[in-house]
């Protein structure tokens, strides 16, 4: 038996994950989906309270928890959070698995990849809020750069349950070290029809930062629900 803990991404819950959830499950293995700090559904922080350390130490404490390493999973800006964590707590992961993901190096952020992401429809449409807090993505163009591919039903959920996402997470750089993070396994898995993350920003990444293994799949931004099940069975094969 293997823990997997699948951190969300940016508007997203742990709710996101829910199919795969159930399908490790069913294999036997321990699965969490944590909610980060501001994105629970009920009587969520402030969005202007949140940090990236406040996601930090969220994962920590639940690592913490944990009797053995485990397979720290991370969507989209969860990249940046398990990036961050394993800088904390290397000893505690035992690989770290990028699901079109924020694979950053040192002292970038999230803004500085996706601002340079020419062919992003995520970045030219998102909305910061008036007093630079939070952001949002325009209504009319969420369904295309999140879930492309993704069945009406999901789509509906998934729309009801997004949240305001806090601004400080995004642009605060990461901060790592070769003798800590970068001794932690890496594997990525590249989603090719992805509209938020483009697949040659997610290969600018992980050439940059040379993973274990590059897994490809075609679907878009949101394989936990347009493809569940494969997606699952690449974490089971790793």
């Amino acid at each position: 038996m293997s823990t997997y803990i699948l951190v969300h991404g940016a508007w997203h819950g742990g709710w996101c994950w829910d199919k795969v959830v159930s399908i490790l499950k069913e294999k036997g293995h321990k699965v969490l989906a944590p909610d980060l700090p501001g994105h629970e559904q009920k009587d969520p922080i402030p969005a202007g309270q949140i940090t990236l350390q406040d996601y930090v130490d969220k994962l920590c404490k639940v690592l913490d928890e944990q009797s053995e390493p485990v397979y720290l999973v991370g969507h989209s800006m969860g990249g940046a959070v398990i990036t961050q964590t394993a800088e904390f707590r290397p000893d505690k992961i035992k690989k770290l698995v990028y699901v079109s993901a924020f694979l950053l190096q040192n002292g970038e952020s999230l803004t500085t990849i996706a601002s340079a992401d020419e062919d992003t429809l995520l970045f030219p449409n998102t909305v910061i809020s008036e007093d630079k807090t939070c952001a949002t993505v325009r209504e009319d163009l969420i369904k295309e750069i999140f879930f492309g591919d993704c069945s009406h039903e999901d789509v509906k959920r998934a729309k009801s349950l997004l949240t305001n996402q806090p601004a400080a997470p995004l642009i605060t750089p990461v901060e790592t070290t070769s003798e800590n993070f970068g001794r932690v396994p890496r594997i990525y898995i590249s989603c090719t029809q992805d509209r938020a993350i483009s697949p040659s920003a997610q290969k600018k990444m992980y050439t940059n930062s040379p993973c274990e293994k590059v897994i490809k799949m075609n679907t878009s931004h949101s394989p936990f629900l347009a493809a569940p099940e494969e997606l699952a069975n690449h974490l089971l094969s790793l």
